[in-house]
């Protein structure tokens, strides 16, 4: 199984795991470490990759029912671990309880204080950025933003992302900043930089600490799957977790 992870330096007390499609046993077109029960793949298959993953972790992963927004899941000691839960976003101070969001093309973003106290795990679509989950994820955390650590992992890359007009029309309402991340095409679209999106809004809200943003998830077809480039595909995990 290949998997990436956040090169935080110094933070000792917090883990992280991006996967990839390789090492599971989905068929195609699924192949291989599809972790999505909601796109059409054998269940048993998924819950046997899960079940690869799960022997990386410290307990099994909280998954969510992503759904574009900016709604954001506190998990802490009242959480209903039976359920699964409606949002974009996971937030927890709880101890070896690993956050999962899943990916093929959207923009997946870990959080950690310096100190590793808090954590969190964001669905960085263009619609929950444009709604403000990174700022609604950034609400629950007692640390000031400057000692807040974010990693940017594999998504579309921007120059693979198109868009509409109403899509730049919609972050440049909230700061001219955001036409920077958009490069205007002959056929009137826009190419998107969904990492430059993410990068501004969380440079706007005060968090300066921000790495990854090098992968290209439509491009790098033997390493990722991507909804963009193939329709029905599968799902890649990202994760971060208290030691």
């Amino acid at each position: 199984m290949y998997l990436l992870s956040a090169p935080w330096q110094r933070l000792d007390s917090v883990d992280t795991l991006s996967t990839t499609r390789e090492g599971g046993v989905s068929k195609a077109p699924f192949l291989n470490m599809n972790l999505g029960l909601h796109v059409g793949d054998n269940k048993n298959h998924v819950l046997q990759n899960r079940a690869l993953l799960t022997k990386k972790l410290p307990a099994p992963a909280i998954w969510v029912n992503q759904t574009h927004s900016a709604d954001v899941i506190v998990v802490d000691e009242r959480f209903d671990f039976s359920k699964l839960h409606d949002g974009d976003a996971l937030f927890t101070r709880l101890k070896s309880q690993p956050l999962a969001i899943m990916t093929a093309d959207c923009l997946p973003i870990l959080l950690t204080s310096e100190n590793g106290e808090e954590i969190a795990a964001i669905h960085g679509g263009w619609r929950g950025l444009e709604r403000g989950i990174i700022k609604n994820t950034l609400s629950y955390f007692k640390t000031t933003p400057i000692k807040i650590h974010a990693w940017l992992g594999p998504a579309i890359g921007p120059t693979q992302f198109e868009v509409g007009e109403e899509v730049f029309n919609l972050f440049k309402a909230h700061s001219a900043l955001f036409t920077h991340a958009f490069e205007l095409q002959k056929n009137k679209k826009y190419l998107a930089d969904i990492y430059h999106i993410a990068r501004i809004q969380l440079q706007q809200l005060g968090v300066t600490n921000i790495s990854g943003g090098e992968h290209c998830t439509a491009l790098q077809e033997e390493q990722f799957f991507s909804y963009r480039r193939d329709g029905q595909t599968g799902r890649m995990a990202s994760l971060i977790w208290r030691k």
